[in-house]
């Protein structure tokens, strides 16, 4: 039988709610905690910041895309004053 993988950020929930359901939150979370790439200058660099809301660290662009991964294309840019 293969071994599945196991999500350490899942272990709060013991034995609670079913191994589907942590195996599922589990695979949603750690997409949403990984960087991405910035869909403006290709660096591995972005961070979610809330709920479809995006900042990449290096060029400073701030953006939104779907809740838990960066989409190719972003619709909306917001423009942020560097200080």
């Amino acid at each position: 039988m293969a071994k599945k993988a196991s999500y350490p950020s899942t272990k709060r929930f013991g034995s609670k709610y079913g191994k589907r359901l942590r195996d599922k939150y589990g695979s949603i979370e750690s997409e949403q905690r990984k960087k991405h790439i910035c869909p403006y200058c290709h660096y591995e660099q972005v961070k979610r910041l809330a709920i479809g809301i995006w900042n990449c660290k290096k060029c400073g662009a701030k953006f939104t895309s779907k809740a838990y991964t960066v989409s190719k294309i972003s619709p909306i840019k917001i423009e942020v004053e560097k200080e």
